[in-house]
């Protein structure tokens, strides 16, 4: 019998690979205390690294770009609701 394929959340995979990174218990341990594969451990740990220095070299956070993006949605807003309203003074 096969065993189901798990999905394991972004929460656990980020604890995974920073415990990974640290460096301080080996591949083996963290193998039995996560109960993932060697390889998987390293492919995490590998795009942590990978990953992190993008973060850092893209220069604006996910904070500043949903702020901006509610502010562009606000305006959106607001020109629709004027056109709505000139077109039906329009119609008059």
């Amino acid at each position: 019998m096969t065993r189901k394929r798990r999905n394991h959340s972004p929460e656990f995979k980020d604890n995974e690979a920073f415990a990974a990174a640290k460096d301080d218990k080996t591949i083996t341990e963290l193998t039995q205390q996560f109960s993932l594969h060697p390889n998987q451990i390293t492919t995490l740990k590998r795009e942590l690294i990978d990953y992190a220095t993008a973060i850092f070299l893209s220069g604006s956070s996910g904070k500043k770009s949903t702020e901006e993006a509610d502010k562009l949605h606000s305006t959106i807003g607001e020109f629709t609701m004027e056109n709505d309203f000139l077109t039906k003074v329009l119609e008059r």
